[in-house]
């Protein structure tokens, strides 16, 4: 649409001093309201968004903020997403090897003209356990943080070291009801 945009990694430490580097994608126009520098604390906030990379070495989902605002501040840190969505993929609930539960939930969150973002969830302790009796097509209402983890990736005799995004829940709002149930009585 003729709108020029820039990429550019964002820093954000979390209680436990590890520091997530989240992807923002923030249009020309915004980048020239706020002249930040390298080591500037920027306040952004904006939308989690997605797409499918097609490219040869395979598919690979991307995952960026999108800003809507920025301004310098001086404010702690503070990585809060909040999402409504709907699930996609039958959650995957299991245990870690310390006995940790753990629920992974892929959910799709609409967007204006019928696209949607498909955002990879992370859910631990009595979280998992209530988000792993879910089902596919049940909505869900959460506040999270987007984080980033590094992971490494071994193709046969390869390996290759990746980054993961994805939003660690941290809270789920009382039940959402389905259309169907609205619909009902």
């Amino acid at each position: 649409h003729g709108r020029r945009f820039y990429a550019f990694p964002l820093e954000v430490e979390r209680l436990s001093g590890t520091t997530d580097t989240l992807p923002v994608l923030a249009p020309l126009e915004l980048l020239e309201q706020t002249p930040a520098a390298g080591g500037d604390t920027l306040c952004v906030t904006g939308q989690i968004r997605s797409y499918n990379n097609r490219a040869p070495e395979g598919r690979r989902l991307v995952i960026s903020v999108l800003a809507e605002t920025m301004t310098l501040c001086s404010a702690a840190h503070d990585n809060r997403a909040e999402l409504l969505g709907t699930i996609c993929r039958a959650p995957v609930y299991r245990r870690t090897p310390l006995g940790r539960e753990i629920c992974d939930v892929m959910l799709a969150v609409n967007r204006p003209y019928r696209r949607a973002d498909y955002l990879p969830c992370i859910a631990w302790g009595s979280l998992a356990h209530r988000c792993g009796g879910m089902e596919v097509g049940d909505q869900l209402r959460l506040t999270g943080r987007l984080q980033s983890r590094t992971y490494t990736k071994v193709s046969g005799d390869r390996s290759e070291e990746r980054v993961a995004f994805e939003v660690s829940i941290m809270s789920l709002a009382a039940e959402v009801p389905t259309e169907k149930e609205e619909h009902t009585g």
